[in-house]
């Protein structure tokens, strides 16, 4: 026995040392696989973890229980080409300047963003789906980014003679990516489903994989909030007829009959999508690598299911902008199964998968990365996020605001008057109270405007390369 150690002293020793030399032999595992799984137009609600019984999402629900749930989880700009352009880089819309859906990701915003740092870090790197930005012209460009590509421009059709329907294609070519990735490096693969988004033009629009038909037969769907039109009716006359929202709703909430129907095939759409992600998650397991892959899940945005007399999104109410996110790293298993409470972005993506890859985020983009909320950690957090939706359509007005842990200011800057809003979400967390006329938040209000002019001058000074800060409280 050593001198100077007492026999239980040196069988922990003994013991700590041995189980060191254990774990030394142990192969390490190296960086983790990545699977980032983005749904179109899922809202944060439509999950069985999020205490939707209607819906039927059991594996969504498995990544739940595996992994981290962020509750208040927004998108900066609610369109999915803006959207999916943040995702990739990290960088709200007034940065990035994509606005619509023709514009493409330039050389230097592709060079910070998380495909082709995790590429040029050694990782296996590859696309499947509705790629959304850019144009058909610039989709080859885009293609060259990734070692493997299955993405497309546009928004593609759902059913097409001779193939599955979309969502199943593309779990197919998603397994296939799984299945024949090359052992010898770790891999990324970015998974980007229509669903479900509508197809635009096509009644009944939500068009489901017909085998999910009758998914919700004798089954109704919950009531939502905001159905009654009290708020619509409220509303100043350039929000009202000759808006797309309006138009949208015409077409597909019009009557409680057709309310339901849309509603089911929304949510079989999703279900589509959750039966999908089963799939990847059965390819990773027969690989053996479901112990080094982490599964990042999310949507492009939220969606009107005919709440305020509106379809779509755009907005800055919760249900256009709030969406889903877990993040399930089997590394982690001491965090599994819980929810964070934080304000996350969809900004916050793509610096989150750079590290997971063992890189270190760049300081110029705005998103952060999520990894402490993983690990369970309470690092400082952001109090507050500025929105903009700068797309330019003669029915959708331009909006913008500031969201913070209690309240939310929206502007929709182009009308005349202005047309504004106020809604203290610590006593209204749904937005029914409009504040924005009552003298006694007069002060709360101008706080927030001028909230809204600081990050306006801060992210239209920001260029790339500089260090990002948030304008100052």
């Amino acid at each position: 026995m050593t001198a100077g150690l007492s026999r239980r002293q040196f069988l922990a020793t003994a013991a700590g040392a041995a189980a060191a030399a254990c774990a030394s032999q142990e192969p390490d595992p190296g960086p983790p696989n990545i699977l980032f799984v983005l749904t179109d137009d899922q809202r944060w609600d439509t999950l069985g973890a999020a205490g939707n019984a209607f819906a039927r999402t059991p594996h969504m629900d498995r990544l739940a229980a595996t992994g981290v749930r962020f509750v208040n989880n927004f998108v900066t700009t609610s369109i999915c080409a803006v959207s999916r352009a943040s995702f990739f880089t990290g960088m709200y819309s007034r940065c990035h300047g994509i606005h619509g859906f023709r514009t493409p990701l330039s050389d230097e915003q592709h060079a910070v963003s998380y495909p082709v740092r995790l590429r040029e870090a050694g990782y296996h790197t590859g696309f499947v789906g509705k790629y959304g930005v850019g144009s058909a012209d610039t989709i080859e460009d885009s293609a060259s980014r990734f070692d493997s590509w299955a993405g497309w421009p546009g928004q593609n059709q759902y059913l097409k003679e001779g193939r599955p329907h979309m969502t199943e294609h593309l779990g197919n070519q998603s397994v296939d990516f799984i299945e024949k990735a090359p052992a010898e490096k770790p891999w990324c693969l970015s998974v980007s489903f229509k669903a479900p988004h509508v197809q635009d033009g096509v009644a009944p629009y939500f068009i489901n994989d017909p085998k999910y038909d009758n998914l919700y037969d004798g089954v109704e769907p919950p009531d939502l909030e905001h159905m009654d039109g009290a708020y619509y009716d409220g509303l100043p006359e350039f929000l009202k007829q000759e808006t797309e929202s309006r138009i949208r709703w015409d077409r597909r909430f019009p009557n409680r009959e057709k309310w339901e129907e849309s509603v089911k095939r929304y949510y079989a759409l999703i279900h589509g999508a959750d039966v999908q992600i089963g799939r990847m998650m059965d390819a990773i397991a027969q690989r053996g690598q479901s112990e080094n892959t982490v599964i990042v899940f999310t949507g492009d945005n939220g969606f009107f299911l005919g709440e305020r007399g509106w379809a779509g999104k755009w907005y800055p109410h919760e249900h256009s902008i709030r969406t889903p996110m877990i993040i399930s790293d089997p590394r982690r298993p001491e965090t599994h199964g819980t929810t964070r409470d934080e304000m996350t972005l969809n900004i916050d993506v793509s610096p989150t998968i750079q590290s997971l890859a063992g890189l270190d985020p760049l300081d110029t983009i705005q998103g952060q990365d999520l990894n402490p909320l993983v690990d369970g950690e309470t690092p400082e957090w952001r109090q507050e996020w500025f929105y903009e939706h700068l797309f330019e359509h003669p029915r959708v007005p331009k909006s913008e605001g500031v969201r913070t842990i209690d309240w939310k200011y929206m502007q929709f800057p182009e009308s005349d008057p202005v047309h504004e809003e106020m809604y203290h979400l610590a006593d209204d967390p749904m937005e029914y109270k409009d504040l924005v006329a009552s003298p006694d938040h007069a002060d709360q209000l101008a706080h927030l405007r001028q909230r809204r002019e600081a990050w306006i001058a801060n992210l239209e000074a920001w260029r790339l390369g500089d260090p990002w800060q948030p304008p100052a409280a």
